[in-house]
């Protein structure tokens, strides 16, 4: 019987990723992750991709039939509109997905990775909430490096995604991931024995 879900989350590139790997390697805890959810809402064929190209055009279509993700960014990031409506479409078949499988799982605890979980008013389906967070600095250095993007692109990934002060004001548990590896994984330890008391890193 579930009696802890926790919600993992913070801004773009600030290190979700590490800590839910450390989570399901180290404790063998269930992951969830939205991210995975939303690309399977976007597979050939889906009725959601379907409204994608025909709001958009065959442009967001690669040859194999998949979304062409790189050219939907560049049409949705800097138009906030445009990146509600797409939302619209993606959040509610991920909630149903994460409600779903939430329901199989018979760990005490399981782990939801929503990086939107504020954005997409999905702290209802979490008894707490850990933010990931680091410098703007070091989160723009770590996304471009990653996506290979360029500064301004970065920008508007940054500027779609709620303020990361705000996530940590709104957080159960903030994880400093500032420094090194080791200095966050030992945040995600202490975490982890406190047993959902609301305390702060």
């Amino acid at each position: 019987m579930l009696n802890r879900i926790i919600g993992l989350t913070g801004g773009i590139g600030t290190g979700k990723t590490t800590v839910s790997n450390y989570l399901a390697d180290t404790y063998q805890l269930p992951i969830l992750d939205a991210d995975i959810y939303a690309r399977d809402a976007v597979q050939p064929g889906s009725p959601i991709l379907n409204r994608i190209i025909a709001r958009y055009g065959s442009d967001v279509q690669l040859p194999d039939g998949t979304l062409n993700r790189k050219r939907l960014g560049e049409i949705v990031f800097p138009h906030p509109g445009e990146r509600q409506w797409l939302e619209q479409q993606i959040h509610p078949y991920v909630r149903d997905r994460i409600k779903s499988q939430v329901n199989t799982l018979e760990s005490p605890t399981v782990v939801l990775v929503i990086p939107l979980l504020f954005e997409a008013n999905m702290t209802d389906l979490v008894t707490e909430i850990w933010v990931v967070h680091c410098p703007q600095e070091q989160q723009i250095q770590r996304i471009r490096e990653r996506d290979r993007l360029s500064v301004e692109q970065t920008q508007s990934r940054l500027d779609s995604q709620l303020p990361l002060a705000e996530k940590v004001a709104r957080a159960d548990v903030v994880l400093d991931n500032s420094s090194t590896r080791k200095f966050l994984l030992q945040q995600v330890d202490q975490a982890l024995a406190r047993n959902g008391n609301k305390q702060y890193t």
